[in-house]
């Protein structure tokens, strides 16, 4: 049933997004050089790595090594910026989910290292489908925000917040339903509390 309902809504959504997607691409491809897309190696269902594909909020910086950004980062334009607050870089991610690599909802997918680190019950979360939001990413929503703010952004983010985030994606993978899905969905639209 998730399965025909994210294939089903991100069918819509990007029939629907024509226009959006139009506008964005061309905001990206005047704003910068390089490509509209950005499309990065990431952990999927059962550990299976695929290509996430999201618009391109970034300048092409061949030498950039890390894997976090943190409000202000240089390496961010100024649309990817805008693009970011609105979360409209992930719209491409709608590809994603229609053609079955992710979910809608379901924890975010790692890049490569990440999963490695995830032992015992913890690993039961790569047998989800990533998704495009979940309750980590409503908790979370300020998370460059929050980086910013730390002496050693990667640290923090390796020592607090995604062990945090590993533990309500656990959490999810106990009790997620249809239900709980539409109603993250709906949080992550408004920006509610879920």
């Amino acid at each position: 049933m998730k399965r025909l309902f994210d294939f089903i809504t991100s069918l819509i959504g990007l029939i629907v997004l024509v226009p959006i997607f139009i506008i964005v691409s061309l905001l990206v491809k005047i704003s910068s050089v390089g490509p509209v897309f950005f499309v990065q190696k990431r952990i999927g269902k059962n550990g299976k790595i695929f290509q996430m594909i999201k618009f391109r909020s970034m300048y092409v910086i061949q030498n950039s090594t890390s894997n976090i950004s943190v409000k202000g980062d240089v390496r961010i334009t100024k649309i990817g910026a805008f693009l970011r607050k609105l979360k409209l870089d992930e719209l491409p991610e709608l590809w994603n989910v229609l053609i079955g690599d992710m979910s809608f909802v379901g924890p975010r997918p790692d890049v490569c290292g990440y999963a490695d680190n995830l032992k015992g019950e913890d690993r039961k979360i790569l047998e989800l489908r990533p998704g495009i939001t979940c309750v980590a990413s409503l908790k979370y929503y300020d998370e460059e925000d929050v980086l910013a703010t730390q002496d050693k952004p990667l640290k923090f983010n390796d020592e607090v917040i995604y062990p945090d985030k590993v533990r309500l994606n656990l959490d999810y993978y106990h009790n997620n339903n249809l239900w709980i899905d539409i109603k993250i969905i709906f949080a992550t639209i408004f920006r509610v509390n879920y």
